[in-house]
């Protein structure tokens, strides 16, 4: 009895579940669909708000970036961020067959600044084509509660991209995402004076600029420019409320380029001239 206690003992494993580290995607699957190319199919560049998967199951062609074209063939593996403009082109004697999967929630930092990437993932295509394959049966044969399912999938194919070693790439998860969107909206809150544009808000955040201006839409309601805009109008009512400054004076003291610009942006959001709102503050307070 000692000994079969001992070797029960020595062939057990057991292993320990960090779950500081089980939520670290935190994205959200928006659709998966699998594709063959006909010869009546003509794709068009499109943007996305959201990052999008793009596996070649078979078939070659080129794909579309930004108006750059890159081959692609059987076992390619391309993933582009929200906001960039793509699409597939198939090629005449091998049509493409392929899966692309939808996503929001993550995004992706690639070397080189670059807003996407191409490469083979014939290495892995065994794990890879598991999760996707399951996925899609799991989706067209409608089983119980098949969309956690699929999700929990999507999960283990981007740890399964993650694991990659010839490439590198970073994932900004949704709770990462929130809190550079409330660094960034304090930022503006802060520096409206300065020169502000999506470029800096991005390398500030270290995020997409598309990528942020999508989720910072999501978070707060406006784009990151659109709120730039409006802290800096309550800035200028506030001035022309309490101050004798010139309305370009106040332009300037608000962050505004130009007085022209000033006074578009003012009467669009007011529904009056910054003259008139000064007029009505003091007829208000009785001067």
């Amino acid at each position: 009895m000692q000994n079969q206690r001992r070797c029960l003992q020595i062939g057990t494993s057991i292993y320990s579940i960090d779950h500081a580290f089980t939520d670290a995607t935190q994205n959200k699957l928006l659709y998966i669909t699998h594709s063959r190319y006909e010869n009546d199919w003509h794709s068009h560049p499109h943007i996305h708000p959201f990052t999008e998967l793009f596996y070649v199951k078979d078939g070659m062609g080129s794909f579309l970036v930004e108006e750059k074209e890159y081959a692609i063939q059987k076992d390619d593996f391309v993933i582009v961020n929200s906001g960039i403009s793509h699409t597939e082109i198939s090629s005449g004697e091998k049509p493409l067959e392929y899966v692309t999967i939808g996503m929001e929630g993550v995004g992706f930092s690639f070397e080189g600044n670059k807003e996407h990437i191409i490469f083979s993932c014939k290495n892995e295509k065994k794990d890879l084509l598991f999760c996707m394959d399951a996925m899609l049966s799991e989706m067209e044969e409608k089983n119980r509660d098949c969309e956690i399912v699929c999700q929990n999938l999507l999960e283990v194919l981007i740890i399964k991209l993650i694991r990659r070693t010839n490439f590198a790439f970073e994932v900004a998860s949704a709770a990462q995402i929130n809190r550079e969107c409330i660094k960034i909206k304090r930022y503006i809150e802060a520096n409206y004076i300065q020169n502000i544009t999506l470029d800096s808000l991005a390398e500030i955040s270290h995020l997409n600029k598309y990528y942020l201006a999508h989720s910072f839409t999501l978070h707060c309601g406006c784009s990151p420019i659109r709120y730039l805009c409006q802290i800096r109008i309550n800035a200028s009512k506030e001035l022309l409320a309490n101050t004798d400054y010139s309305i370009t004076e106040v332009a300037h003291y608000a962050g505004f380029s130009s007085q022209s610009y000033f006074a578009q942006s003012f009467l669009k959001s007011c529904g009056q001239t910054a003259s008139a709102y000064r007029k009505a503050c003091k007829k208000k307070k009785g001067e």
